[in-house]
């Protein structure tokens, strides 16, 4: 399940019928670190990328601007980067694990070419029909996530464009920025009012998190 300088090989996910969060892991681990990481947790799709639809194909995968300038802030700062994302695709037979992993691999290459990377990416594949813990607004991946990397959730933050990424934030105790989708923005602020909780902060996009984010640590 890791896969990094310590994995030099990729090991599959675990199958979609695995009782446990089901994860895919793309780690740097940092023996030098002592204590509680720091982290940002940031959802995929609408908010580091345009999101599309159950996207299938590597090609169709588009960052948003300034979203490989905000993770190499990020980390330039000794924030440990978690990508969290539903993709229930694979649970509705869309996509298969394999095919997201492609995808992933467009993703680290297109923020390797903004001089940014992340430490760690899970994904739950289920579908909202299927009640699972990973999927968000639920916490399992977070949970796994703070587990497996000695994150401190206090001291870290989450940043998504919708309320599960909000509501996922504030049920581990961190700090929460929303930044909603250009094209729902309105939509989605309207619909805030109602959701009986704030973010901390509001933002245009994942950079401007970034930067309300290293203001506060």
């Amino acid at each position: 399940r890791v896969q990094g300088n310590d994995a030099p090989k990729a090991v599959p996910a675990p199958s979609t019928q695995h009782p446990a969060p089901c994860t895919q892991i793309l780690s740097r681990r940092c023996n030098s670190m002592s204590g509680k990481k720091k982290a940002v947790f940031v959802d995929r799709d609408g908010t580091l990328n345009v999101n599309i639809d159950y996207l299938a194909d590597p090609e169709g995968y588009r960052l948003y601007p300034g979203s490989a300038e905000g993770l190499r802030l990020l980390r330039e700062k000794g924030f440990f980067i978690v990508v969290v994302t539903n993709q229930s695709g694979i649970g509705r037979g869309l996509f298969d694990e394999k095919t997201l992993g492609r995808i992933h691999d467009r993703m680290k290459s297109d923020l390797a070419k903004g001089g940014a990377s992340i430490d760690a990416l899970y994904f739950c594949p289920h579908t909202p029909e299927d009640r699972c813990a990973c999927r968000k607004p639920g916490t399992a991946m977070f949970e796994r996530a703070i587990k497996e990397h000695g994150i401190d959730p206090r001291r870290s933050f989450v940043i998504g464009d919708m309320k599960m990424d909000i509501e996922a934030g504030r049920k581990i105790g961190a700090r929460t920025a929303l930044v909603p989708e250009p094209h729902n923005r309105q939509k989605t602020l309207n619909e805030m009012e109602g959701w009986g909780f704030r973010p901390d902060f509001v933002g245009k996009d994942l950079l401007s998190a970034a930067l309300w984010i290293l203001d506060r640590d």
